[in-house]
């Protein structure tokens, strides 16, 4: 006689049901001959979704039933360091009242999994993904918090890093002892002969820093794939045992109650003979399988993709319609292409990105971001610059000179990245503040150039909100908060200047943001009443026509977005004067900020500024 299935179960098996036939093609043509690796990872998703917990199940199904919930207007993320920010789990479970002062749904807790001190990477070399580092807390503590979270409606955002692991990871610690079941999940070699190969067609990641892609390990005699760090050994996805494995390891961190999973240097993990080992099909094949694993054992759960590369080879990512990959993407090109129009008060090369942006289909939901843990690559478009006679070296050095202050009259104060002394390329680090010229006023005492910088800094978050997709914020840019020079008296960080802008959370600086002469304070108030107005006017909502309208100066950035019977024109000026926009829009607007009424025709935008006008019902009748 048959048990009569639960409710839970009988949804597990309906959406089973729906992906098994496609889930076992895309893995046999993975894994010809397979068949036991495919029943292995069916019954590890059943495991996973019998553990997992009811108020968790509650939420996938709520989220099942409103599949546009992370594309709603009213999403603002914020990413973090938990040990800068609050110190550990628990400390930033008791700074969620802060956290949604500043309107922010949606946490990025930057990774926080068990790796070596002095060998993480920044937390990119993870020894074990089922235990939190142990100065940051424990996986009980994590539960608790994305509890606390889903209580307030917020989601947990978490790394997960698919490439490689720690070579103090316990799979890495067994290989090296010569088991061959753990050797089979690296890429081992005995001579150079095949590694050489390799070296032939796959490009360095750092090749200053960290060169070649394979390390030579003398205690064994062996050589084995390091694309990144010589202590990050890359996992080798030939093995099926390797992606079973490392599913199980994203629905743990899944079943911990993290809503989003950022999938760390997803165009790596499958590597070929003959290749530049970057986005292969292979790839593409591996994202369509773990969505369609959490499609069927946690539906609320979405995946990240980490793709740091122009728009064409991040949008496949996305999949397609009947086949999705990837629920997010980054949109790494417009925020590099940001900076540069900071340097350059030039908006052209940025109207081009955004085109480019705004033509692709609307389902498409990036993240928009000024700044994050990581350094400005200066990804542009060289190809269309050459037709201003514009050269990729000298350009990116006029960026890095201006934005680091080593250009008459600029007001930036960075530093530089994986500097090479050969080929000239460099990348950049810095907060948002401090690029901004907010550093060098305060430290030259200028009460014009304070606010000059604040309001700078306003208007690039302006233009971030007015993006389609989800504004996610650095924690301390909503405070004004400048680069982190201890880094360079800790013997664990100072080669790496990325720690500029991972500094602690100034706490004494946010006390501030209640006096009103401070740049906390026209910052913070300033951001909140842009991120009330956006949350509050669905044209700001995925489903909004977007378009460039001309400004006849290429020092201001025009946008309007439509939707139904709201209309926004936000412009901003790049430039250090004031401009005007040439603009002709029909009707009466509100301006948002000053809240006055204007006309869409000429307006006049402040040096380093920006201006929101609205037009909804009232304006038209007015």
């Amino acid at each position: 006689m048959k048990t009569k299935k639960s409710q839970s179960e009988q949804y597990f098996e309906k959406r089973l049901g729906i992906f098994y036939d496609e889930l076992k093609w895309l893995y046999m043509e993975l894994y010809p001959d397979c068949g036991t690796q495919f029943e292995n990872l069916l019954l590890l998703m059943r495991e996973a979704y019998h553990v997992r917990r009811p108020n968790l199940k509650k939420l996938d199904e709520m989220r099942k039933e409103n599949t546009q919930w992370y594309k709603a207007n009213n999403l603002i993320g914020m990413m973090m360091y938990t040990d800068a920010f609050a110190g550990d789990l628990n400390g930033v479970k008791k700074k969620l009242d802060y956290i949604e002062s500043c309107h922010v749904n949606y946490v990025h807790l930057m990774p926080l999994l068990a790796s070596p001190e002095g060998k993480s990477d920044g937390g990119y070399a993870v020894a074990d993904f089922r235990s939190v580092q142990p100065e940051l807390g424990t996986m009980k503590d994590l539960e608790d918090l994305t509890d606390a979270c889903h209580k307030r409606n917020i989601c947990i955002c978490l790394d997960f890093v698919m490439n490689h692991t720690s070579e103090e990871h316990e799979w890495a610690k067994r290989a090296r002892q010569g088991e061959r079941e753990y050797m089979d999940r690296y890429y081992f070699y005995d001579s150079y002969d095949v590694p050489s190969e390799f070296e032939k067609t796959v490009p360095q990641v750092f090749p200053t820093t960290a060169p070649g892609n394979f390390t030579w390990l003398p205690d064994i005699g062996k050589y084995v794939m390091t694309t990144f760090y010589p202590y990050q050994w890359d996992l080798n996805y030939w093995n099926p045992v390797v992606l079973n494995e490392m599913i199980d390891n994203m629905l743990y961190l899944a079943n911990r109650g993290v809503d989003i999973l950022r999938l760390d240097a997803v165009p790596y993990i499958w590597k070929q003979f003959g290749t530049n080992c970057r986005n292969l099909p292979q790839v593409h094949n591996i994202v369509r399988i773990m969505r369609i694993v959490t499609e069927i054992v946690c539906p609320g759960v979405l995946l990240l993709g980490e793709v740091v590369m122009e728009p064409s080879k991040v949008v496949p990512y996305f999949g397609n319609i009947d086949k999705p990959e990837c629920h997010l993407l980054y949109n790494v090109t417009t925020m590099a292409t940001t900076w540069h129009t900071v340097a350059t008060k030039d908006v052209r090369l940025l109207k081009r990105q955004m085109d480019i942006v705004n033509r692709l289909p609307k389902q498409y939901v990036f993240l928009n971001y000024l700044r994050c843990h990581d350094d400005i690559g200066w990804g542009l478009d060289y190809e269309w610059l050459k037709e201003f006679s514009i050269s990729e070296i000298s350009h990116k050095q006029y960026l890095n000179e201006y934005l680091t202050g080593k250009y008459q009259g600029s007001v930036g104060r960075g530093e530089l990245y994986n500097s090479d002394p050969i080929s000239k390329d460099a990348r950049l680090c810095g907060t948002t503040a401090s690029l901004c010229g907010l550093e060098k006023a305060l430290y030259e005492r200028d009460a014009d150039g304070i606010k000059q910088a604040a309001q700078r800094v306003i208007m690039l978050h302006a233009y971030l909100l007015t993006q389609s997709g989800i504004p996610v914020l650095y924690s301390g840019d909503e405070i004004g908060q400048l680069n982190d020079y201890s880094y360079h008296e800790d013997p664990m960080k100072c080669t790496d200047s990325r720690y500029l802008h991972r500094g602690k959370f100034q706490w004494d600086l946010q006390k501030k943001i209640q006096e009103e002469n401070t740049s906390q304070h026209q910052i913070f108030y300033a951001l909140q009443k842009l991120e009330t107005f956006r949350a509050e006017h669905k044209v700001f909502g995925a489903q909004a026509d977007v378009e460039l309208i001309e400004t006849y100066d290429n020092s201001i950035l025009g946008i309007k977005r439509s939707w139904e019977n709201e209309k926004l024109i936000a412009l901003f000026n790049f430039s250090d004067e004031e401009k005007t926009a040439w603009i002709q829009e029909h009707g009466k607007y509100t301006d948002v900020m000053s809240e006055k009424q204007k006309e869409g025709k000429a307006v006049s935008v402040p040096a380093g500024s920006f201006c929101w006008l609205y037009q909804g019902e009232r304006e038209k009748i007015l």
